[in-house]
């Protein structure tokens, strides 16, 4: 597990943002689901800012209410954390606590992966989350980290063990 987080934390600290505002969203945004359909992935996607608001979202023909609701519940992770959504289970589950133990809801907070911070290079604080739902949860934490790790330029991020089909 320490294995995994360290891999987790390693991503975080390398996919930072030069830059991130509403037109960079929308930039990234449309990158991450044009990739999506390159390699036919049935995906939902939104990247929010730390008050909540979207700044991108695109839902594949397959997807439905329940991802949107995924979406949001993920990104209210991503926030209250300060880290990855797969990070904060993670986290979680090692200290042996769940989401109603911190006051939080199950409503309003996802316990796994697909949802990533977004910080500025030099700064610690999320302004931002970029998450992805409709597959296996880890495959959507790394379909995010991919696109990150391509559109970012940052080819040293490692990769979390688990392989896209």
């Amino acid at each position: 597990m320490e294995r995994h987080l360290d891999i987790l934390k390693k991503q975080e600290e390398i996919l930072r943002f030069k830059r991130f505002d509403n037109e960079s969203a929308f930039e990234l945004g449309c990158f991450m689901m044009k990739r999506a359909k390159e390699l036919s992935l049935q995906v939902a996607l939104s990247i929010r800012s730390a008050d909540g608001a979207v700044l991108f979202q695109y839902l594949c023909n397959d997807a439905t209410a329940l991802n949107d609701n995924w979406l949001r519940r993920k990104t209210n992770t991503v926030i209250m954390m300060g880290a990855s959504s797969l990070r904060g289970t993670y986290n979680l589950e090692g200290n042996g606590e769940s989401i109603e133990d911190n006051g939080l809801s199950k409503e309003d907070y996802a316990l796994c992966g697909g949802g990533f911070p977004v910080r500025l290079e030099g700064m610690d604080h999320v302004i931002g989350a970029v998450c992805c739902s409709n597959m296996y949860h880890i495959a959507d934490h790394e379909f995010v980290v991919d696109r990150l790790r391509e559109y970012l330029n940052r080819p040293e991020a490692p990769s979390y063990p688990y392989t896209l089909p």
